[in-house]
């Protein structure tokens, strides 16, 4: 069997007390423990993972300890699975365990990896992996009555991987005060633009509670924007009908011709015209084929009926 992988791979957890024996030169590949980050499942109304990772701050924003966070996202079916993670946290880990981040090659979630097994996986004497409703999650060992070994060699690497940012957090007093030199120049701006920003946002703030009051909107912009989705799907549902009602009650039709029944139910208009000719009927197909309109068409008896798909 070949994997997607050469490197040496590690499954790093905080439980990590002593430090993991890495070659010079080696590279490995490491899968984070669910301790090290946040995750959930949730369905959105929006197609890209681009727009989803947009939104994360404020997903994750009443879950999450105070910290400085980066976020990510993949599809799974018709759900994402979200991610929010301090990479500062993870760097010191992998520090703490004895890996050089220069070594590190690839890192992904054990959400990613292992998302598929059937049975829970031995981590330590203490605690085991294990799926319940699709998020990969850790518990006691205790729970299990029967567990697998974890096998890192033996699971193909997914496409899921992450970039940890590396931040500099030792600066040189000279290259501070340099720093500082060059920021006081523009204290004073700073200080004038940061009254009118907060002036403005004050503003802005009293408006959106305004408006949000006056025409009752519910209390997130996400949940507002799936509602005038819905909405408006229903009215343009709406207005196709209208127009396709309008069209058949403007027809010339002779006087032994008339619409007898007009229904709708399913997203399908169905309209009966009685007293149908072979030209009333092509004049009718002609009209629906300039809408473009998804249709078919049912004849019996001089009895013409059009059922129209909206």
């Amino acid at each position: 069997m070949k994997f997607n992988s050469s490197n040496r791979r590690i499954f790093l957890d905080p439980s990590c007390d002593t430090a993991i024996s890495v070659k010079k030169g080696e590279k490995v590949d490491l899968i984070l423990s669910p301790s090290l980050y946040w995750v959930k499942k949730i369905t959105l109304p929006v197609k890209n993972v681009r727009d989803v990772k947009k939104l994360l701050p404020s997903i994750f924003e009443e879950s999450l300890p105070q910290g400085n966070y980066s976020y990510n996202a993949y599809k799974s079916d018709e759900e994402f699975i979200v991610f929010a993670y301090e990479d500062k946290k993870v760097l010191e880990k992998i520090a703490q365990c004895g890996v050089s981040s220069s070594q590190i090659a690839r890192v992904y979630f054990a959400q990613s990896e292992f998302e598929n097994i059937d049975k829970a996986l031995k981590l330590s004497e203490k605690s085991a992996l294990y799926v319940q409703d699709k998020l990969v999650l850790l518990a006691p060992l205790q729970w299990f009555s029967s567990v697998d070994a974890l096998s890192l060699d033996e699971i193909k690497l997914s496409k899921h991987k992450i970039n940890l940012q590396q931040y500099g957090h030792i600066v040189d007093p000279k290259s501070l005060y340099k720093i500082g030199g060059v920021l006081a120049a523009f204290v004073v701006l700073l200080i004038i633009e940061l009254f009118i920003a907060n002036t403005k946002l004050d503003k802005i703030s009293l408006s959106k509670e305004e408006v949000f009051s006056k025409y009752k909107l519910q209390s997130t912009t996400l949940q507002n924007s799936a509602s005038l989705k819905k909405y408006t799907k229903i009215y343009s549902t709406q207005m196709k009908l209208r127009e396709y009602i309008t069209l058949f009650l403007k027809l010339k039709l002779k006087k032994d011709q008339k619409i007898t029944i007009v229904s709708y139910k399913n997203r399908i208009l169905s309209v009966t015209v009685s007293g149908v000719k072979q030209a009333t009927q092509k004049r009718i197909i002609t009209m629906l084929q300039q809408k473009k309109a998804d249709y078919k068409t049912a004849f019996h008896e001089e009895n013409l009926k059009v059922e129209i798909k909206l």
